[in-house]
């Protein structure tokens, strides 16, 4: 196998499942509970992603089948992500039982049924405690490979509310995913609520960049060592002037902040990664710029974010560098996912060289 042409698809999104679909994985109880109640004819779709909205489905993959988006980018593995409402419900019984419901049947639909496919665990970051009691349920299937939770939480992802999640997850080897959405309880901007889904939008890149001021402020990094994050549909071109202003900042403040032991930019190298998708550069000049401001290419995951419309034709932005492709397709995921380094899907040679001893 040509290990250049390797692809690990790390944002691939699966298709929406229906609350009814998940009833017959409940035991009666809740079975009762979500039909008595008629929950399960509510749609759950989360409203930072309408279904059929021009940004949140592409036409051109109409009828489109998981094995044929597959087989049309090449992907030889890829990370599936379901984004579902049950996050957002505020009973935490009910949330916590259709959670594990959506999550066996990611396993049992999709990863038992293309060997290409991999996993994310769907959690509620509202209960923490929860969330790492579901992560330790998961944990023996290795084609589980991250933990997904949205931009937009009800608090700060650096708050230590969170940490049990953190815990578990780098307990088992799993990524932190911070994918683009919202539960809503708060505004997506410090200047209050959007109109439109056009400003929302536009406003998940500055909800990345508050995510990563505070994973290094409130010290996540040092507390959890071995623990890798993802962005998903952040964007990048904004990673230049905030990595400049956290090292700015930092020189004259480190007293205050004393686990951040040298400058942020290198805390984050090899720990953060970023999906490839949307590349949010209007073309060739402006992504090379990027990219010698960032000063590397390697924080990068090739990503189609299937089926979403970040583009016309190809995944791959014209311009990028091609001395970066293979690191782009395949070697930056083996690094950010400590679980794919194991995965017998992955050709020895690739795994050798990109995975360090």
């Amino acid at each position: 196998m040509n290990t250049d042409a390797f692809r690990i698809d790390t944002d691939f999104h699966l298709p929406h499942v229906a609350v009814a679909d998940l009833v017959p994985r409940l035991d009666e109880y809740w079975q009762r509970q979500i039909v008595d109640r008629e929950i399960h004819a509510t749609p759950f779709n989360l409203s930072s992603y309408p279904p059929k909205a021009p940004l949140s489905f592409n036409p051109a993959y109409e009828g489109m089948s998981i094995s044929d988006a597959l087989d049309h980018f090449g992907s030889d593995i890829a990370i599936g992500t379901v984004l579902h409402g049950v996050v957002a419900l505020h009973n935490p019984d009910m949330r916590a039982v259709l959670l594990s419901a959506l999550n066996d049947h990611i396993a049992a639909t999709w990863l038992d049924t293309d060997q290409r496919l991999r996993g994310s665990i769907c959690v509620s970051a509202d209960d923490p405690a929860g969330a790492a009691i579901e992560i330790e349920r998961l944990a023996p299937d290795n084609r589980f490979v991250q933990v997904i939770m949205l931009a937009g939480q009800e608090m700060h992802h650096g708050n230590r509310h969170y940490w049990p999640i953190y815990e578990a997850a780098e307990k088992h080897g799993l990524v932190i995913a911070v994918h683009a959405g919202s539960l809503y309880r708060n505004a997506p901007s410090v200047i209050g609520w959007p109109s439109f889904q056009f400003e929302d939008y536009v406003m998940q890149s500055g909800i990345f960049e508050n995510i990563l001021l505070g994973y290094l402020g409130e010290g996540v990094f040092t507390k959890f060592p071995k623990l890798n994050f993802v962005f998903l549909e952040s964007g990048f071109s904004w990673l230049p002037t905030t990595i400049w202003r956290m090292d700015k900042t930092w020189r004259g403040v480190r007293q205050e902040v004393p686990w951040l032991d040298r400058k942020p930019s290198e805390i984050i190298k090899d720990r953060v990664f970023f999906g490839l998708q949307p590349v949010d550069v209007p073309g060739p000049e402006e992504l090379e710029r990027v990219l010698r401001h960032i000063g590397r290419d390697d924080m990068l995951l090739w990503s189609t974010d299937y089926p979403h419309r970040q583009f016309e034709n190809d995944p791959l932005p014209e311009g990028f560098p091609q001395d970066g492709l293979s690191g782009l397709y395949a070697g930056n995921a083996l690094r950010a996912y400590p679980r794919l380094g194991a995965d017998p899907a992955i050709p020895d040679a690739l795994r050798k060289e990109e995975v360090p001893a």
